[in-house]
C-alpha cells in the first residue's frame, strides 16, 4: 500500500527518508524552509546542499510552503533538527491532517526546557494527536540509507498500531524497521550516543588507540542507560539499535558529524571555528549541555558527560579531562 507522505526538513536525513520512501513508490512532499532551497531541489532533482549525488524520484516533490506540505498527506515524517522542532511543530500543528500518524526522527534534547522530542511534542500538537506519534532510532547514517545500503532502524510508538504503519511504509529488502513501545529509551539513547561520540573523536584526536575508543564506548553506554532507566526506559533497549547500535555507529564512522567535532577538538582547534566550518548540525553540541543539566537534575552520575561539558563550556582541555576521567575513585564495574 502506498501513502502520501510529508516530510518536514530537508537536512541530510530528510532526504535520504524521503527518498527511501519515494523510490518505495510513495508520494512525497519535501519542506524546505528555505525557498530557494526547495526550488533546487525540485529542479534538479537532487539534494545538492545536504546529499549531493542522488537522484531524487518523481514520486518526491519539493515545496516551502508548509501547509502545501501537508496538504493531502496521510503520513507525517518530521525531520528538523530538535532546537527548532518547536518551532516547527507550532506552524505546522493547524494543517496536520487528521488520523495521519507522525514520525519524528529527531534526536536530541531541548536546552530550555530538557524536554526530549516526545516532550515538545506534548507542548505543541493537540493531546488527542499524541497517540498516533511515533519515534525512529537506531544506526543510520543519512548517506548509507540513501545509497541503499543494509541497515535496521527501530520505530517507538505506545499504539502498536502507529508503530506497525510507519514499520509497513518504511521497510524494503535494504531497510529493515523493528518496533518497541519504549519511547523513553529509544530518545534517551538517540540523544545521548551523540554526546558520547564527541567524546570518541576526542580520544581520537589525542592520538589515542582502539583500547580507549571501546572503554569510552562501554561506559558511555553505562552513563546512557543509568539516565535513561532512571527515567523509565528498559535496560534491554539500550542493549539494542536505538542504544549500543547508535552508539557505536556515531563513535566510529567517519560520516558521524559528532565524532568529527570531537576529533577536531582532539587536535587542539576551538569549538566556534570547528561549528563555523559545519553546513549541518552537530545535535550532540547542544546535547551534551541538556544532558549535564539533565543529569544534575536527576541526580544521576555521567562523567563522561559532565567532562565533555567541561570541554566544550568551560574551555578545560581534552587531555586535563582525561586524565580527570582516568583518576576518579575505584569502583566496581556495576555500581
Amino acid at each position: 500500500m502506498t501513502h502520501t507522505i510529508a516530510v518536514l526538513g530537508a537536512g541530510a536525513w530528510g532526504t535520504a527518508l524521503a527518498k527511501a520512501l519515494s523510490d518505495k513508490g510513495h508520494q512525497v512532499h519535501l519542506w524546505s524552509w528555505q525557498k530557494p532551497h526547495a526550488d533546487a531541489i525540485q529542479r534538479d532533482r537532487t539534494n545538492q546542499d545536504f546529499l549531493p549525488g542522488f537522484e531524487l524520484a518523481p514520486t518526491l516533490r519539493a515545496t516551502s510552503d508548509l501547509p502545501d506540505a501537508l496538504g493531502g498527506a496521510d503520513m507525517v515524517l518530521t525531520a528538523v533538527p530538535t532546537h527548532v522542532l518547536r518551532e516547527v511543530l507550532g506552524k505546522a500543528a493547524p494543517h496536520l491532517p487528521e488520523s495521519a500518524p507522525i514520525l519524528s526522527v529527531s534526536k536530541g534534547i531541548e536546552i530550555s526546557t530538557l524536554k526530549v522530542v516526545s516532550g515538545i511534542f506534548e507542548d505543541c500538537v493537540p493531546k488527542e494527536t499524541l497517540d498516533r506519534v511515533a519515534y525512529l532510532g537506531g544506526p543510520s547514517f543519512a548517506k548509507e540509507v540513501a545509497a541503499g545500503m543494509p541497515t535496521a532502524v527501530v520505530v517507538a510508538c505506545t499504539s502498536h498500531d502507529v508503530a506497525c504503519r510507519w514499520q509497513e511504509a518504511l521497510a524494503t529488502d535494504r531497510l529493515r524497521v523493528y518496533t518497541t513501545d519504549d519511547v523513553i529509551g529509544i530518545e534517551l539513547g538517540g540523544a545521548l550516543k551523540n554526546v558520547i561520540a564527541i567524546a570518541a573523536g576526542v580520544s581520537d584526536g589525542l592520538g589515542f588507540g582502539h583500547n580507549s575508543r571501546a572503554a569510552l564506548i562501554t561506559r558511555g553506554l553505562a552513563e546512557m542507560t543509568r539516565l535513561a532507566t532512571k527515567m523509565g526506559a528498559h535496560p534491554l533497549t539500550l542493549a539494542g539499535l536505538g542504544g549500543m547500535g547508535d552508539l557505536v555507529l556515531t563513535c566510529t564512522g567517519d560520516l558521524s558529524r559528532n565524532r568529527t567535532v570531537g576529533l577536531e577538538l582532539g587536535k587542539g582547534r576551538k569549538l566556534d571555528d570547528i561549528l563555523a566550518g559545519m553546513t549541518q548540525v552537530a545535535e550532540g553540541v547542544r546535547t551534551t549541555k541538556a544532558a549535564y543539566a539533565l543529569a544534575q537534575r536527576e541526580g544521576c552520575e555521567m562523567p563522561i558527560t559532565d567532562a565533555m561539558y567541561r570541554i566544550l563550556y568551560e574551555g578545560q582541555s581534552p587531555l586535563e579531562a582525561t586524565v580527570e576521567l582516568m583518576t576518579r575513585r575505584k569502583r566496581a564495574e556495576r555500581d
